[in-house]
């Protein structure tokens, strides 16, 4: 459907933005776009790339749309933007992300959406590689690099470009983008409070699953429950009630191993990621997988060789003892799944948090501060600095000091350090062997830098 047309995004290096272009350009269409970051002279290794893949791009001054284009901006861009006032004063019909990537998925025989609060990324780059593995070429759109498909011509593989007739696709509930999706198996990883109510996120996942020709759905999950009563339920879980069935999970130094029973049989499954929940991202992406035919086993022998995703618990490397970890952690629940993955393992962590912007820490700040208060155990150390900052008009009332605050009075060790670069030199400071260092936070492509400078900086210790 999308074949032939022409698009012009604004924000094209979004994570969510790039793999979207790249499937359209590599169906036939003509793609050009324009990003704020690009114009600020970030990232230029990303947007090297993407011109080398024959799309056009242009500063954000309203000079690139052009006649005869579709605009694809987030929701979020305002018309005062150049280019949307450009192509408002062109006519250009206007889509959002989840509307081009929605037609496309609607458009496929075989559709596997991913919803839930956490893991989604994660879980759709496993079907992917499951389904790549079993060679059903699949079309793959997700919002982080699988480092499965990264290679050096495709170093941003946040995007697969298969067949149109198999779509796997995570959704996003935080926008209400979901309802736009009519998936033949819909999966939903598991439902937390992030950046809607619980009324709200049971009502838009519960109408994501009842579409479903399959649902599979967390049996795990206190909240996913209300969904458990459908007819078309797959439950996938480590409780009795699931019958994609997780046990015997034992953590590892370089991932995790569990079993996984299905009608009878049973499998050992070996991850090369830690943390028990991405043992239940597994199992999750397993029942997606038998959804569609693929024999359990067929999946546990593919998930032996699923390198994970860049940013999810990403080990850059080792130096005088100290491992830096880079990872996404940056709403409650992804913050306590990452803090029980690194207190499976013996070893001090001292951990480096960017808050992903202001209006987050105002939404779900006093459930982030409780989240990492949990989570820090005695030695661990925290570092905090200032949130995410690119500009606009947001209300910077509530920052970095109020969640420090509250941390240390729900007992965690933290330190509110307004840059990055002082947070680094407490770390480098304190950082002895046998410790890990992690970095935390989203919507920022340098923090990966961050953590490779840190990596620098500890192997140059004498």
């Amino acid at each position: 459907m999308a074949e032939n047309k022409s698009y012009f995004f604004c924000g094209i290096g979004g994570s969510g933005m790039l793999p979207l272009a790249m499937i359209v350009a590599a169906r036939g269409s003509a793609v050009s776009g324009s990003d704020r970051s690009r114009d600020q002279g970030r990232s230029p290794d990303k947007f090297g790339w993407i011109e080398s893949h024959g799309i056009a791009l242009f500063p954000q001054d309203g000079s690139g749309p052009q006649a005869g284009q579709t605009l694809v901006a987030s929701a979020a861009v305002e018309d005062s933007v150049p280019d949307v006032a450009a192509a408002n004063a062109l006519g250009l019909p206007r889509m959002t992300r989840a509307d081009l990537n929605a037609a496309l998925f609607n458009a496929a025989e075989r559709a596997i959406g991913v919803g839930g609060t956490s893991g989604k990324s994660t879980v759709t780059g496993m079907v992917g590689w499951i389904l790549d593995r079993a060679d059903r070429k699949p079309t793959v759109m997700n919002g982080a690099v699988m480092r499965n498909f990264a290679n050096d011509t495709m170093p941003f593989a946040s995007a697969l470009v298969g067949d149109a007739a198999t779509y796997v696709s995570e959704v996003d509930e935080s926008d209400g983008s979901i309802a736009l999706y009519q998936p033949d198996v819909a999966v939903v990883t598991n439902i937390s409070l992030d950046h809607k109510s619980l009324a709200e996120l049971h009502q838009l996942f519960g109408d994501f699953a009842a579409k479903a020709r399959i649902a599979v759905i967390n049996a795990d999950d206190p909240e996913s429950a209300p969904l458990l009563a459908g007819g078309n339920v797959m439950r996938f879980g480590f409780s009795d009630a699931a019958a994609i069935r997780g046990s015997d999970f034992e953590a590892l130094p370089d991932g995790c191993r569990f079993a996984v029973s299905f009608a009878g049989d049973r499998h050992e499954v070996r991850l090369r990621m830690p943390g028990r929940h991405n043992a239940a991202n597994a199992l999750a992406a397993i029942a997606a997988a038998r959804a569609v035919n693929i024999p359990v086993g067929q999946s546990v022998a593919a998930l032996a060789d699923f390198a994970g995703l860049a940013r999810r618990y990403e080990v850059l490397g080792q130096a005088n003892g100290v491992t830096v970890i880079d990872d996404f952690a940056h709403n409650p629940d992804k913050v306590a799944a990452t803090l029980a993955a690194v207190a499976e393992l013996p070893g001090r962590a001292l951990l480096f948090f960017q808050p992903h912007g202001y209006g987050p820490l105002r939404q779900m700040g006093k459930e982030l501060a409780a989240s990492f208060a949990a989570g820090i155990r005695p030695d661990d150390r925290l570092f905090v600095c200032d949130p995410v900052y690119f500009g606009g008009t947001v209300d910077r009332s509530i920052g970095s000091e109020a969640l420090v605050a509250d941390i240390v009075a729900g007992g965690g060790n933290a330190a509110h350090l307004t840059t990055r670069a002082a947070c680094g030199a407490a770390m480098l400071d304190e950082a002895k062997p046998g410790d890990r260092i992690l970095i935390l936070g989203a919507r920022d492509d340098t923090l990966t830098e961050f953590g490779q400078e840190l990596l620098e900086k500890l192997a140059a210790r004498a």
